[in-house]
């Protein structure tokens, strides 16, 4: 019968000589979660102070109510042209005269948003693109609810003889947004997953 010697290395590892399982990763700080979401937040600030700026400037040029050929600037004749009207509905002009309604709305789609972050797939780039400009938008014309009682609106378009309804930076960043996370959501993202 064959013996090991007692100098040599066992020739297994036992119970009692096994690698101990490492502990587990501790949970994330503060500072890393907000991390996770710094493209969204950064750009939320962003298009935050380029709505604000804009109105802010063309508040200073022009008084509320500017329309027109001769009460606006010009920047392309027959095509575009910097106005001032306060917009007390939503997009489109629509719920005209219920901007307390629509502030309350405001309010409640960005708790939504911070609620549902996680079902959102609010980490992927992607999306925090998208709601960087959805949510600085909210909070652009929300500052404009409750500071003027309207949204300022500013960029005017003209289309022959279609006048596209007056928007701001705000309104942009909403709609590009929207559209963005739909594009992620129905196309970009399931092309990922069948990808993998």
């Amino acid at each position: 019968m064959q013996t090991s010697s007692p100098n040599s290395p066992p020739s297994a590892l036992t119970p009692d000589h096994a690698s101990p399982t490492p502990p587990p990763a501790p949970p994330a700080g503060r500072l890393q979660r907000v991390l996770a979401y710094r493209l969204l937040i950064l750009l939320t600030l962003g298009i935050f102070a380029l709505d604000q700026a804009t109105k802010l400037w063309i508040i200073s040029r022009l008084p509320l109510g500017s329309y027109g050929p001769f009460n606006s600037i010009t920047v392309i004749p027959d095509f575009f042209y910097l106005v001032h009207v306060g917009n007390t509905g939503a997009a489109w002009s629509l719920l005209t005269g219920k901007s307390s309604l629509l502030a309350f709305v405001a309010v409640a789609t960005l708790f939504a948003i911070y609620l549902w972050r996680q079902a959102l797939g609010l980490r992927d780039r992607l999306a925090q693109v998208a709601f960087g400009l959805l949510c600085g938008g909210i909070i652009g014309n929300l500052v404009d609810r409750i500071q003027h009682q309207h949204v300022v609106d500013f960029l005017d378009f003209h289309f022959g003889s279609y006048v596209y309804p007056t928007f701001n930076v705000a309104d942009s960043g909403i709609c590009v947004g929207v559209l963005l996370y739909m594009w992620h959501s129905l196309i970009a993202q399931p092309r990922q997953l069948k990808g993998k």
